[in-house]
């Protein structure tokens, strides 16, 4: 079969020949598989970068984690595998498999599941978002920030704060439910200022972070607190394009009623992960199909991997593979 495949480690992936999947379990099913997204996960996978595949020794490997097609009994399927997704065949679990319905095509399939696993899990389970919710998505231009925004307002928050550096994403972002907007390219001091007042005037239950780094920073500081009491903050790290570590203040947490976790592979319970795929991801496939979320998509064949791999993708579309 025909396959999105990385020979050696650090290599961009090569459209090449590849064993058909052999040996399935019980608990297993082969996938004709029709598209599948590609993202920051699989790219840092396939480099070794991702703590998932750092102490891994590298083989030929097909790229992609998650992707859709159909089973041999015709059912119209999203699945998860870690046996690869860019290719013509893929073994998938059975318990990571979820139906797609008929009105909704497949690039919105294989786009949207990982954007709510990197939003939907985090406020749901980490967060425990509660309708009526103040909710700050710092890093929001980017595919996973703008459907936590769309997500968000799902779930009945009050009002959701929007931060990012590109100007014209953050228009959109009100577009898709943001009810305010706020650049990173302002000073450190105009920044803090911005986020103080909001949280002064209406203050902040949830902060989904997707960037972490000196952003966070900011964010922290605005929340210490005096010596009074302060209001309960669940900041969620989702992501660390602006760095792997921050500098915080001791005096932050001892005189702030501030939560931090993280959301991630690895961070889920079993319990929370079933539920991503028996309710979470059916509820978010029918908003999509409702118009409720929206996810812009470019698509490429997988005949030109190598070319697209490395390929600058619009901020806020995702890139789907077809096949």
């Amino acid at each position: 079969m025909k396959a999105a495949v990385v020979f050696e480690k650090g290599q961009i992936p090569q459209y090449a020949d590849f064993a058909e999947p052999k040996g399935i379990q019980e608990n297993e099913v082969l996938v004709s598989v029709k598209a599948a997204s590609i993202k920051n996960l699989d790219k840092a996978r396939a480099g070794g970068k991702h703590y998932s595949a750092e102490n891994k020794t590298h083989q030929p490997t097909i790229v992609g984690s998650d992707g859709v097609g159909y089973l041999e009994n015709g059912s119209k399927v999203y699945f998860f595998s870690k046996k690869g997704t860019v290719a013509e065949k893929a073994v998938a679990d059975k318990k990571m498999m979820v139906e797609i319905p008929e009105e909704l095509d497949f690039s919105t399939a294989a786009a949207l599941p990982n954007a709510v696993m990197g939003s939907a899990m985090a406020l749901k389970f980490k967060a425990r978002i509660q309708p009526g919710d103040v909710v700050l998505v710092n890093g929001a231009t980017g595919i996973t920030g703008r459907i936590a925004v769309q997500i968000a307002k799902l779930y009945g928050a009050k009002k959701i704060i929007a931060t990012g550096r590109n100007e014209k994403s953050l228009k959109e972002l009100q577009e898709l439910g943001a009810d305010e907007a706020i650049s990173l390219q302002l000073s450190d001091e105009d920044f803090k200022e911005k986020i103080k007042k909001i949280h002064n005037e209406t203050p902040i239950d949830i902060v989904l972070d997707y960037i972490w780094g000196h952003s966070v920073e900011i964010i922290l500081s605005a929340f210490k607190g005096d010596g009074t009491f302060s209001h309960k903050t669940k900041l969620v790290t989702i992501g660390g394009m602006s760095g792997d570590t921050i500098q915080l203040s001791s005096q932050i947490l001892r005189g702030t009623d501030i939560q931090i976790s993280g959301s991630g592979l690895g961070s889920w319970t079993k319990e929370e992960s079933a539920l991503l795929f028996s309710e979470i991801i059916p509820e978010m496939f029918q908003a999509a199909i409702e118009g409720n979320i929206k996810i812009e998509t470019e698509e490429v064949d997988i005949k030109n991997i190598e070319a697209a791999w490395n390929t600058e993708i619009q901020t806020g579309k995702r890139l789907v593979v077809r096949i």
